[in-house]
């Protein structure tokens, strides 16, 4: 079973992270410093009147820009973010906070996936654009991603597997994310979230993981897949070929 890996917080909901070691990364995470960021929309009144206890939708997005913000498509959707109306965007990583008026500058892809580009009604200033990949990648490509554990950025190392060949996975980028013997580390909230190879591009978009939910001793479990498989799927970023900075 597939689940999202967005991140919709709840009045009631708590979140307990553990803070993980960083796994290998074929590029130092310190030059992609200010480069990725949590975003989240908090809806007003009228927004939660057809779900109370939802009180806003969150993910994982990049700076294409300092203006623009690369995300999944289904973040976005979450957000409520519209093509013109602005509404405010709180933008955090691991030092600074900005709330910023925000709207959708293209929706890019033909997949059931698609990526967002955000604009924002004002830059910035400490924004790190990100290049993008033009290649696809190749199996067995050592790959990382940047993601938030206990509001910490988070690298974590993996490998492209292969370019899902049907279905809703068709022309989908498939990797495989571990930290030790954690195969979830890759979870809800990082939506967004950029697949970085080892020269520092982005080359795709996080959107899914592959889980499984499993009854043991009377309580759910959520497993990943065996070891070797995907379990990570990732939007190509050749659908924003046109505001790519570099091969």
């Amino acid at each position: 079973m597939r689940g999202r890996a967005d991140h919709l917080l709840f009045v009631s909901f708590l979140l307990c992270a553990t803070t993980l070691h960083a796994g290998a990364a074929c590029i130092d995470p310190a030059q992609l410093a200010h480069s990725t960021v949590r975003i989240m929309r908090h809806f007003n009144d009228a927004e939660r009147d057809a779900r109370p206890n939802l009180i806003g939708v969150g993910g994982t997005g990049w700076f294409l820009s300092p203006t623009t913000i690369v995300t999944a498509e289904h973040v976005t959707a979450g957000m409520k973010l519209s093509t013109e109306e602005w509404k405010s965007l709180d933008i955090v990583d691991a030092e600074n906070s900005h709330s910023i008026a925000a709207r959708i500058q293209r929706v890019a892809g033909v997949r059931a996936e698609k990526i967002t580009v955000i604009e924002l009604e004002h830059a910035v200033t400490a924004a790190r654009s990100v290049a993008i990949r033009k290649k696809p990648l190749v199996p067995d490509e050592q790959v990382m991603t940047l993601t938030y554990l206990a509001g910490l950025l988070h690298p974590v190392g993996g490998r492209f597997v292969r370019f899902g060949d049907d279905g809703k996975l068709a022309g989908m980028a498939l990797l495989e994310f571990y930290e030790g013997e954690n195969r979830l580390v890759i979870d809800h909230g990082a939506s967004g979230a950029p697949v970085i190879d080892c020269d520092g591009r982005v080359a795709a978009v996080i959107s899914n993981v592959f889980t499984q939910s499993i009854v043991w001793a009377s309580h759910q479990l959520r497993i990943s897949t065996a070891w070797g498989m995907p379990n990570v799927v990732s939007v190509p970023v050749e659908v924003l070929d046109e505001f790519a900075q570099s091969n």
